[in-house]
């Protein structure tokens, strides 16, 4: 497990998460109720997210990567671990602490057209955080909201039109509106991208990235396409099963790679010049993602990994810093890797 508190200034680190896990209880029986087995959706992670910066959260569906941000704003209730928020754990905060507290951490959903309440104006939409936290008059929050829309690049006088009038991409820059709303320091993106249109796509990315420079914005950016995490992310981290199996810088994870889960996933990334592209072998994984569960032994990928030995089945692979620089993997291996 990495330590991330030496890796970073201390003053300038927004998010601090230590050994976080969120298990969910699976029952059994109508009437009397019994655990049987959980499932350990995130199975111990830390990580650090320095203010202002990207940390790039991918890997395959099942992976676990939306339970973490659904865990970080506190929609459930870690099993065990510390979330520091401005040094505040909020894995310990309840009733009104963390009321006022989330206000700092918004969420963009990943379907725009499930996040908005079709009987509701978008204004109404966008206005709604701001009187729940009673930040002005309702003229002054009416003036706030159009002033949003301007923000993520809609008009100030579609505030009182309806979410089915508006395009996906549309919807996507009023939930980013409605997200800054309350003045928030954290916004996790969770696939704020995958539903939308390639030629969208772009525009809602730059978009987020203006925003981040604009604010001084903290992303958590969570996305299954390592092709658009390159675009905005500072840091990735790649998640397998509950865990991290690698953390590092952006360029350094995607030149040289420590893990060979990362390695597949980089080699399904398309890459622009068509005679790279058909001179490139594809690595495709055997299998499907293991079921929480019912975690492996020894190192949760040897099942489909094409460098497995017996100490993969056997011994789980400790999350550790490579050559001595910020680049951590969980393999016995990662020496061959690259």
């Amino acid at each position: 497990m990495v330590d991330t508190a030496d890796t970073v200034v201390a003053n300038n680190t927004l998010l601090d998460v230590h050994d976080l896990k969120m298990h969910f209880p699976l029952t059994s029986g109508i009437l009397i109720q019994r655990v049987v087995g959980h499932v350990r959706a995130v199975d111990g992670v830390s990580f650090s997210i320095e203010r202002g910066k990207t940390l790039g959260l991918v890997g395959e569906s099942g992976s676990g990567k939306t339970t973490i941000g659904r865990t970080l704003i506190r929609l459930y209730k870690p099993t065990t671990g510390q979330i520091l928020f401005n040094n505040q754990d909020l894995a310990q905060l309840h009733g009104e602490q963390l009321r006022q507290i989330r206000q700092n951490l918004q969420m963009v959903f990943q379907d725009p057209f499930a996040s908005l309440n079709p009987r509701f104006t978008i204004g109404s939409l966008i206005a709604e955080p701001m009187f729940i936290y009673k930040q002005g008059s309702r003229k002054e929050i009416r003036e706030r909201t159009e002033e949003l829309l301007r923000i993520v690049g809609l008009r100030p006088e579609y505030i009182d039109r309806y979410p089915h009038e508006f395009s996906g991409g549309q919807r996507q820059r009023i939930v980013v509106a409605r997200a800054l709303s309350i003045n928030p320091e954290f916004v996790i993106a969770d696939e704020p991208v995958s539903a939308l249109d390639v030629s969208i796509r772009a525009q809602i990315l730059n978009l987020l990235q203006r925003l981040q420079q604009q604010f001084n914005l903290t992303y958590l950016f969570v996305s299954h396409d390592l092709s658009v995490v390159r675009h905005v992310a500072d840091r990735i981290a790649v998640m397998y099963l509950g865990k991290f199996v690698e953390l590092a810088d952006r360029d350094e994870l995607y030149v040289a790679p420590k893990h060979p889960y990362t390695k597949a996933l980089l080699s399904a990334v398309p890459i622009p010049d068509p005679k790279i592209e058909r001179k490139r072998q594809r690595i495709i994984l055997s299998g499907d993602l293991p079921s929480p569960v019912n975690i492996p032994t020894g190192c949760r990928f040897h099942q489909r990994c094409p460098m497995a030995q017996q100490i993969c089945r056997e011994v789980e692979p400790a999350f550790e810093a490579k050559e001595g620089h910020e680049h951590y993997a969980a393999c016995h291996f990662s020496d061959q890797v690259s």
